[in-house]
């Protein structure tokens, strides 16, 4: 009997084999970590425009999550040819550093959204969210016409971006006391496109320059 068969028909044997490799795997992944001086690249200040979310872009950001559209779209581009050349330059860590949780992911039913911020206008997207093969005729998205008809619970705004001041994004006082007044009145629609057209907006990349130096 081989050594494989014999974990096979043997419970114990085989969890304890499992926690070796996943620990391995794991030692592997986070001890380079602990010496590598920075896993964040460092942009320069013209660079860097990289903020919070608004209060409106932080709930568009919240339902985008609620509706599962991570589900289908990555935001993460990866630092090959053909990936920048259909959606841009490759993504920076530097770039997801305020998201909680970040959305990079790997299912691409729909496209990568991780540079569709100001791509199409605020009209094209209302369209698109309400009936996506009105604009995309091979589009398999659901519709989400039904964002228009709710409105944003203001009340909840500030607790929203007190809570993710607590994790470590650089909101002010000014931020909280202004959040309910930002989202008064606004749809969920209105959230969910002032979300997507901040997307890959913040970073202005160097052209030719590699940010994994």
């Amino acid at each position: 009997m081989s050594f494989q068969e014999k974990l096979e028909k043997n419970i114990w044997g085989l969890i304890i084999m499992v926690a070796i490799v996943l620990s391995i795997g794991g030692i592997v992944e986070i001890v380079p970590l602990y010496y590598l001086d920075n896993t964040i690249e460092t942009l320069t200040e013209e660079e860097d425009s990289i903020r919070p979310y608004t209060a409106l872009e932080q709930e568009g950001r919240d339902i985008y999550v609620r509706e599962g559209c991570y589900l289908c779209h990555s935001q993460m581009i990866r630092p090959f040819r053909d990936e920048k050349e259909r959606y841009g330059h490759y993504s920076l860590a530097a770039e997801s550093k305020y998201d909680h949780p970040f959305q990079w992911g790997s299912k691409r039913t729909g496209p990568d959204l991780a540079r569709v911020g100001k791509k199409y206008s605020n009209e094209w997207h209302r369209e698109h969210l309400r009936a996506p093969r009105s604009v995309v005729p091979e589009s398999v998205m659901p519709n989400y016409a039904f964002l228009e008809n709710h409105i944003i619970d203001d009340s909840l705004t500030e607790r929203k971006l007190r809570a993710l001041a607590m994790v470590g994004v650089p909101y002010t006082d000014a931020d909280f006391a202004g959040a309910a007044d930002a989202v008064h009145g606004k749809t969920e629609m209105d959230a969910i496109i002032a979300y997507l057209q901040v997307l890959g907006t913040m970073v202005n990349f160097e052209e030719g320059k590699d940010y994994r130096e």
